[in-house]
């Protein structure tokens, strides 16, 4: 006697785990409420209010200051007065000046500022709790425009694109080199990029102690570290599996390594744009001369993993505009609205990206050697790749 078959319980099984997963969170919810309605009985009052307030730029026309501000404390923030050198002006705040906790504002002050002048703005919440900025020289912030849209173009393209293309031009020398110095280059190429991905991690580190704590710059430099590393390290193993053909594998790391390099030059058109924007044009100036020296060798670390093969005009073009032309947003967006914390994610995804294709070329260098062992040439390769930045870095730094 055959017996019944039991029906599978597939809409009773899934209801059930969702309801035994949601009873600790609802608990958990319910804790919460109940701490910070009783205070955890202890009933005890901070004897000080906690205020902090991020003035993540200021915007200098004619005639009017305007601050732009956010309240990263626990609590809102209600703006009382404005002292700029030390008199009390007339004020105006958008939206409204009680500012809720990690909401933004504009702060317009008018000020009949003199050009290259330096100020000190000091603002007073409703608990009379002070923030300063300093504004070291006065200057007409740049204001959005066809012939500054295009200036500032004109620096990423003399920042990034330009000598990324030059170092590309090496590229028919360079194929005429034997298999031991192509080893060196691509040796050269790894310790490039170990030293591009430091200075970008400092480069993070420096932007993170300037955006409020509340956004947590470290670990927002952790985030777009590691998930850049692990993404392109999961599309490299895909494409591998998928292809298996060496030519294609070293293209596809010089893609990579454009991409890279390019995260890299948007933080650096971010820190120049942001140069000009406040009126220092010296330092501007002096980080586009030093960009242009540097990059240069950064357009050799993109073409070393292809030297033995004939990628094309077309593919290498494209490496030199995804190396070089991410330089030319990062100067627009410096330029007209700079932003840290902007900064501090784009250089922590170029960090990434970098160390993992460190990681990518070590296991070319690793398969190229394996018939013959070649230590030395890997190592002053590695050297000399470095010590080709840090000695670049000096008209830079």
């Amino acid at each position: 006697m055959t017996q019944p078959t039991s029906q599978p319980t597939t809409n009773r099984f899934p209801l059930q785990t969702l309801s035994l997963f949601l009873i600790p969170v609802i608990l958990l919810a319910g804790v919460i409420a109940l701490f910070l309605s009783t205070g955890g009985g202890l009933e005890l009052k901070s004897a000080a209010p906690v205020e902090d307030l991020s003035i993540e730029r200021y915007q200098l026309e004619p005639n009017e200051i305007t601050l732009h501000v956010r309240n990263t404390g626990p609590d809102q923030i209600t703006i009382a007065s404005v002292i700029i050198n030390n008199a009390v002006m007339p004020f105006q705040v958008s939206p409204g000046v009680t500012i809720p906790r990690l909401s933004n504002a504009e702060i317009h002050v008018n000020y009949a500022w003199s050009y290259a002048e330096a100020y000190t703005v000091r603002i007073f919440t409703s608990n009379s709790i002070p923030f300063d900025v300093e504004i070291p020289v006065a200057f007409e912030t740049p204001q959005p425009s066809v012939s500054t849209f295009w200036a500032f173009t004109l620096i990423g393209l003399y920042v990034g694109v330009i000598p990324i293309f030059l170092g590309i031009f090496w590229f028919p020398a360079l194929r005429q080199f034997g298999r031991r110095t192509m080893t060196f280059l691509m040796a050269a190429t790894a310790g490039l990029l170990i030293f591009l991905g430091l200075d970008t991690l400092a480069e993070a580190l420096e932007f993170a102690n300037k955006i409020p704590s509340a956004f947590q710059g470290i670990g927002l430099i952790g985030i777009g570290g590691v998930a850049t590393f692990m993404l392109l390290d999961a599309i490299s193993k895909k494409q591998t599996g998928a292809a298996g053909n060496e030519t294609d594998r070293r293209l596809a790391i010089a893609f990579m390594i454009a991409v890279g390099i390019g995260f890299h030059n948007l933080g650096e058109g971010l820190a120049i744009g942001a140069a000009y924007s406040v009126g220092e044009v010296g330092l501007g100036t002096f980080l586009v001369v030093g960009f242009i020296i540097q990059n240069i060798t950064e357009g050799l670390g993109i073409i070393a993993p292809v030297l033995r093969d004939k990628p094309g005009i077309r593919k290498l073009a494209w490496m030199g505009l995804i190396g070089g032309g991410p330089a030319v947003i990062g100067a627009w967006i410096g330029g007209f609205t700079p932003s840290p914390f902007l900064a501090v994610l784009f250089l922590a995804i170029g960090a990434g990206a970098i160390f993992e294709v460190v990681y990518e070329i070590s296991k070319l260098i690793q398969k190229d050697t394996a018939r013959e062992s070649m230590p030395m040439t890997v190592f002053s390769g590695v050297l000399t790749g470095m010590l080709l930045l840090w000695v670049t870095g000096l008209f830079i730094k």
